[in-house]
């Protein structure tokens, strides 16, 4: 009993400190700082050995320019603890009272402790940095470097550097640290990304690539083109990171892995042209059956999307003449289903194509290929419009990928099978889930049906409109292009002024594009800019409408004050980005 009391006694005490600490933060974040003060000295006083109380305590002292009782306090933990970041805070309270000369004198006297121990440059540099006195803790790193040249503060000191607004230096010593220690390579690279985002120095991409190119040519070692070839990908000009790819591949022949990998980043930024040099390349430079399928693949898909109908006899020759080249076997599987994909929705024989899925079923193939088999037989049976047997397809997935990526996108198939249908209590339940997916397409897409339904269902209960709409988009999924086209221009007419007439103008300025029909898909886009510009379309209109000027026609300046309306009128769109670097780009902010 007795060791059970004192166990409460210890409880409560320590229940009761932990509200005296959250008590004076409190005092402390609203400003109360006389409040805070007693808080924080009651702490202290019972911790006489915590740091954070006694920082916080004169602080306090500060804020309330009680800066006798700061100095005080501090000198007599010196006095008490010896430590090198205590100067620190003495010389920062001569500062705040505008002593320049004292402060300074403290600073020095935390530097030359280094001198003396160069371990205590941790707690001093760290002391300058919350200070904001990055000079002395550029000082404090460069001190301890001198007395330990073996120590690597290389990473601290570019950051300091980069807080500085020495952009040069900061690139510099980055780069000389990520090749001195390769471990910290990708660590760099994401600091230099987060400066490639930023608007904030116009000059840093030029200021970097001037700097990896001189790299690159003083010094033969592959690192450097492996990390120019990387930020080339970072700005998207795959030709110029493929021609670094290249010099690697010479001079270290061993694999092809990293150019594929580029050809597929090219293919998602819709880059086709690069993708088809670099998959030739792979064709013309390997045996590897499994890369050489890849490669094929991914030019059978590219063609296919770019198909006309007079394209799709010769595009079957060839996928046939493939499968009989490299044989039916999981190593093909990849073909397989693009040629039964190709069957079934561009010569619309689901039958024929099921048959080939099936036949790859019977392969002794791994789970996670067996399931994407599988995929292609549910994306069949929903083109033909027997939506249970697609959603059992898609079920399986589920259950024998649970948390990949294959299966949040089984589960988005079958949220959009169920919208197909017309269902769409059961579809709006399934997207809003998948809006929180960690795959960031899948969470993009399960956000823009969710919406969809959503405000279509709000505008209009009987949800006659989002029918028609649906109908239109599962037409769009059965490759009936035209036929959909006629739906929505249907809906434009039934349904004017309407909640789903802004989403309308948007699918059929999509599906224009998609047939390359730019000008129509410009005044679909425009519509929505006139007539909807305070609705939830009008940055993806506006967006489009900039690409489709930039890219497509080759008219910049036309593109260039749509992506400036993006920049200042929609913040928040997922387009900002991208909006902000084209515009930027076409500006002449940069030289990439």
């Amino acid at each position: 009993m007795k060791f059970f009391f004192l166990f409460i006694t210890l409880l409560v005490s320590l229940f009761g400190f932990a509200q005296n600490e959250q008590l004076a933060q409190y005092y402390y974040e609203k400003g109360d700082f006389e409040k805070a003060k007693i808080g924080f000295e009651e702490l202290l006083q019972n911790t006489p050995q915590n740091t954070q109380y006694f920082l916080r305590t004169i602080d306090c002292y500060q804020q309330l320019q009680q800066f006798d009782v700061a100095e005080k306090a501090i000198q007599q933990r010196l006095d008490k603890y010896k430590q090198g970041t205590l100067l620190v805070e003495l010389g920062y309270n001569f500062q705040l009272q505008k002593k320049e000369a004292k402060a300074n004198s403290y600073y020095d006297q935390a530097l030359e402790r280094i001198k003396k121990n160069p371990m205590e440059v941790y707690g001093i540099s760290t002391s300058f940095e919350r200070k904001v006195l990055l000079e002395y803790a550029l000082k404090a790193y460069q001190t301890a470097i001198a007395i330990e040249p073996n120590d690597n503060f290389n990473f601290q000191i570019g950051l300091l550097y980069g807080q500085l607004g020495n952009t040069e230096m900061m690139i510099g010593t980055f780069l000389d640290d990520a090749y001195k220690n390769p471990q910290n390579a990708i660590r760099i690279q994401n600091q230099f990304v987060r400066y490639l985002a930023d608007d904030g120095d116009a000059n840093f991409n030029e200021m970097l690539r001037k700097a990896l190119i001189l790299r690159t040519q003083k010094n033969q070692d592959i690192f450097w083109n492996r990390y120019l070839s990387w930020f080339y990908v970072q700005q998207k000009e795959f030709e110029k990171a493929f021609v670094q790819e290249k010099a690697i591949y010479k001079r270290n022949p061993e694999s092809l892995n990293s150019i594929v990998n580029l050809a597929q980043l090219a293919i998602e930024e819709d880059n086709q042209e690069a993708a088809q040099e670099i998959l030739v390349f792979v064709l013309q430079n390997t045996k590897d059956l499994e890369l050489l399928i890849q490669a094929n693949s991914y030019l059978m898909e590219m063609r296919i999307e770019k198909a006309t109908e007079k394209d799709l006899p010769t595009i079957n020759t060839d996928l046939s003449n493939l499968l009989r080249e490299y044989e039916i076997s999981p190593f093909t599987l990849s073909l397989q289903l693009i040629q039964a994909h190709f069957v079934a929705f561009n010569l619309k024989k689901p039958e024929e194509a099921k048959a080939i899925v099936k036949k790859a079923l019977e392969l002794r193939l791994n789970e996670y290929d067996a399931a994407k088999a599988k995929m292609e037989l549910g994306d069949i049976f929903l083109y033909e419009e027997k939506f249970n047997q697609a959603l059992l397809y898609y079920s399986q997935i589920e259950l024998d990928l649970k948390n990949d990526v294959l299966a949040h996108e089984a589960t988005l198939k079958a949220a959009k099978t169920s919208y197909f249908k017309t269902d769409f209590d059961w579809a709006l339940k399934q997207f809003k889930e998948l809006k929180a997916a960690n795959t960031q397409l899948i969470a993009n897409d399960a956000l823009e049906y969710f919406l969809l339904i959503n405000d279509n269902t709000a505008a209009d209960s009987t949800q006659t409109a989002l029918k028609q709409f649906a109908k239109g988009d599962y037409l769009l999924y059965q490759n009936r292009n035209q036929e959909a086209i006629a739906q929505f221009q249907s809906i434009l007419k039934s349904f004017k002024g309407q909640e789903i007439e802004a989403v309308t103008l948007l699918r059929l300025g999509q599906v224009y594009e998609k047939l390359g029909d730019f000008t129509l898909a410009l005044s679909q886009y425009q519509s929505i800019i006139d007539h909807h510009a305070e609705g939830i379309y009008s940055d993806e209109a506006l967006f489009f409408s900039a690409e489709i000027y930039n890219k497509e026609l080759k008219e910049p300046e036309k593109a260039k004050p749509l992506y400036e309306k993006i920049i200042f009128n929609h913040q928040d769109s997922i387009y900002f980005v991208e909006a902000r670097k084209k515009f930027r780009q076409l500006r002449g902010d940069t030289n990439l």
